[in-house]
C-alpha cells in the first residue's frame, strides 16, 4: 500500500490514454456479465437437472407422442423408485408474442418427482380438487398480473378442445423456487386435457423414471429402450440433463457462441491494456533509472508496473462486472423469452479471476523490460 500513490500517479501521467483504455476494459467485461448471462438462461434447468432422474422419448423425435400404456410398465420395472409422463401443449395466450411454456402433467407424481417446485399444501389440494386448475410460476404470475382464483383462456394449437378453440384454466396455485429454477411455466392437469380433446386420447409427450441408483442410469435407458424395441413407439432414453441440454441446443450451441465472442473481446482487451503498459514504460525509461539510483531493486520495479497494470485492469473490469450485475438484477428486459435471467456467482468468480489475470499478462512484458533495464542505459536515453 506504501506504492499505491506512486502507482496512481502513474496510472493518470497520460489522462486520455488511460480513460479509453480503461473505457474498453469496462465495456468487455460488461459485456462478459451479459454474455455468461445469457448463456445461463439459455442452458436454464440443465445445472439443476436430477442425476437420478431419466427421459424417454419417441425413438423419431421428440415431438412423436407415446402411449399412456408404457406408464404401468415403467412403474414395475425394478430400481424405478417413480414414473410419470408430460406432454407439451403449445397454446397461444391472448397474443402469440406471449408465449410461454405450458406442460401437462400427472400433478401428485410430477410433485413428488420435482421437490425444487415449492408449491403450498392448500394450494396443492386446490389443484388436486379442480380438473381444470393450473399451477403457474411467480414469475409469470408477475409478468401477466396473475393471482389464485384467476380463469385463463389460453387458445389450442396442437391441441383442440371438442367444442370450440379455447381452453379454460384456473389458477389453482402459484409456484416458486430457488435461483436456477424455471418460474415462468405454466402445468396444469393430464386428465382434462385427455377427455377434452378432440384427437390423441391416450398418448403422452415423454415419460420422466426416477430410478434408485444414479450410477446404474446407462443401464437402466439400455433396459427401458429394450422393453419397448419393435413395438410401433420406440423410445430413446437419456438423463434428464442430456434431455434439457438437448433441448436448449435446438437453437444452437449457445454457450460455445457465448465462450467464442468473449475470448475474442478478451484477447483484444489484452492486446489494448499490453500496449498501453508498453507504452507507459517506454515513456518513463529515464523514471525508471532515476528509481533504481534512489535504491529500487529489481523486484520492486518489476511489482509497481505490473502493479498498474493490475489497478488498471481492476477499475476498468470491476466497474464493468458491477454495471452488468446491475442490470441482471432489473430482470429479464425479453418479457419472458429468458425465463432465468440471473449472472451465477459462479460466473463473477472467473470474471474477478480474469480481470487479475488480465492485468497480470498484459503487465508481464513491460515490468520485465523495466526490471532488466540498467541504470546508465536509462539514463543515457533520458
Amino acid at each position: 500500500m506504501k506504492f499505491f500513490p506512486l502507482l496512481w500517479s502513474s496510472l493518470w501521467r497520460k489522462k486520455i490514454r488511460t480513460i479509453f483504455t480503461l473505457l474498453s476494459i469496462f465495456i468487455a467485461f460488461v459485456l462478459f456479465g451479459l454474455l455468461m448471462t445469457i448463456r445461463t438462461a439459455f442452458s436454464f434447468g440443465v445445472d439443476i437437472a436430477g442425476i437420478d432422474r431419466l427421459v424417454l422419448i419417441h425413438k423419431v423425435s421428440l415431438i412423436m407422442p407415446l402411449p399412456v400404456s408404457y406408464l404401468p410398465r415403467l412403474q414395475a420395472t425394478q430400481g424405478v423408485t417413480l414414473a410419470t409422463h408430460n406432454t407439451w401443449f403449445g397454446g397461444v395466450y391472448q397474443d402469440p408474442a406471449n408465449f410461454f411454456a405450458q406442460i401437462v402433467v400427472d400433478p401428485e407424481p410430477f410433485l413428488e418427482l420435482y421437490p425444487e417446485y415449492r408449491l403450498p399444501p392448500e394450494q396443492k389440494q386446490a389443484w388436486l380438487a379442480d380438473r381444470q386448475g393450473a399451477v403457474v410460476g411467480a414469475d409469470l404470475a408477475r409478468r401477466f398480473g396473475w393471482k389464485l382464483g384467476d380463469r385463463i383462456p389460453i387458445r389450442g394449437t396442437i391441441w383442440q378442445p371438442k367444442s370450440g378453440t379455447v381452453w379454460d384454466f384456473n389458477i389453482a396455485g402459484i409456484y416458486d423456487g430457488d435461483a436456477g429454477v424455471d418460474k415462468t411455466q405454466f402445468f396444469f392437469r393430464y386428465d382434462y386435457l385427455d377427455e377434452n380433446r378432440r384427437q390423441g386420447a391416450g398418448l403422452v409427450g415423454w415419460y420422466v423414471v426416477k430410478i434408485d441408483d444414479p450410477s446404474q442410469a446407462t443401464a437402466m435407458g439400455a433396459k427401458f429402450d429394450e422393453m419397448f424395441a419393435n413395438s410401433s413407439a420406440e423410445t430413446k432414453t437419456t438423463t434428464e440433463k442430456g434431455f434439457v441440454d438437448g433441448f436448449a441446443k435446438q437453437v444452437g450451441d449457445i454457450g460455445s457462441i457465448m465462450i467464442a465472442i468473449l475470448v475474442a473481446v478478451l484477447f483484444t482487451m489484452l492486446l489494448v491494456a499490453a500496449n498501453t503498459m508498453a507504452q507507459s514504460v517506454r515513456e518513463r525509461t529515464s523514471e525508471i533509472g532515476v528509481l533504481k539510483t534512489l535504491g529500487f531493486s529489481e523486484p520492486a520495479i518489476l511489482t509497481l508496473v505490473l502493479g498498474e497494470s493490475v489497478l488498471i485492469a481492476m477499475l476498468g473490469g470491476g466497474l464493468g462486472l458491477l454495471l452488468a450485475w446491475a442490470i441482471v438484477q432489473q430482470g429479464d428486459p425479453t418479457g419472458g423469452m429468458l425465463p432465468i435471467f440471473v449472472l451465477p456467482s459462479r460466473d463473477v468468480a472467473i470474471g474477478a479471476a480474469l480481470i487479475l489475470v488480465l492485468g497480470l499478462v498484459a503487465g508481464a512484458m513491460p515490468a520485465i523490460t523495466a526490471m532488466r533495464l540498467r541504470i546508465t542505459e536509462a539514463l543515457r536515453r533520458a
